[in-house]
């Protein structure tokens, strides 16, 4: 699988699974990626990996619970690159805001939730999409889901439900840019091993290995072939699809 001249951006590459899919990508041969994070400290600490291996690389902020900062970052990509080839919606809240049973949920955690990670997944993606119609062999947009919206986990009520509503929305977008050439994916890791989860509880942690057909915890590494197949010239006729990518903890 090559990325040989595509330009890419990625959301949430600061850190975590984010900066894994642009390394991963990066070694892939990208020929951009755009590296889009709320964080400048995280971002630009990526984006300089990335140019000191020789890729083309910059980092430009963005805060998905806002439209008019999603509108001011496409504006900045499009002049800069002038088109886009893949997209990889991985930014989403998930942080320290487990544990709480539906009925302990507050409704502004709710709403926050609800606004970057469903509202701001579909902004950037309506964002980018003029600059992914112009992709020289068609746009790839690959969405974060979650395993969790397929099993049900408890405890976690606003995050599967945004989750749920990303696998929804992927099967939609799929058909709704699929005469634009643009394949629109899923996937759903199981829990992984990065700075996001360290707040979850280690019997949590212990749930998945056991209940995995592969018996062992899940890391970044496990994760970024699937996102660079999917963003890749092999994958240009599978869309709409959700691709669980957590070692048989659930089956699709």
């Amino acid at each position: 699988m090559t990325l040989q001249g595509r330009i890419l951006v990625i959301t949430g590459a600061g850190r975590g699974l984010g900066r894994s899919f642009a390394e991963a990508c990066a070694k892939a041969g990208a020929a951009a990626i755009v590296v889009a994070d709320i964080n400048a400290e995280w971002g630009e600490a990526t984006a300089q990996v990335l140019r000191e291996r020789g890729t083309d690389a910059i980092f430009l902020p963005v805060d998905l619970g806002q439209p008019q900062s999603i509108e001011d970052f496409s504006k900045l990509v499009a002049d800069r690159y002038g088109r886009v080839d893949g997209l990889v919606n991985n930014a989403a809240i998930a942080t320290g805001i487990g544990g709480k049973t539906f009925e302990e949920i507050d409704i502004e955690t709710w709403d926050r939730v609800m606004s970057v990670n469903v509202r701001g997944t579909w902004l950037m993606v309506k964002a980018m999409a003029p600059l992914l119609r112009k992709a020289e062999d068609g746009g790839r947009i690959v969405n974060l889901a979650s395993d969790t919206a397929l099993w049900g986990a408890p405890r976690l009520l606003h995050y599967v439900g945004s989750k749920g509503a990303i696998i929804a929305m992927t099967r939609s977008l799929a058909r709704e840019l699929g005469p634009d050439n643009i394949t629109v994916n899923a996937i759903a890791p199981g829990l992984v091993v990065v700075e996001a989860t360290e707040y979850v509880p280690q019997e949590r942690h212990q749930l998945y290995v056991s209940g995995r057909a592969m018996q062992r915890q899940q890391f970044p590494e496990d994760v970024t072939g699937a996102v660079v197949f999917l963003l890749s010239a092999s994958a240009g006729f599978v869309t709409g699809q959700l691709l669980p990518v957590n070692g048989g903890f659930v089956f699709n």
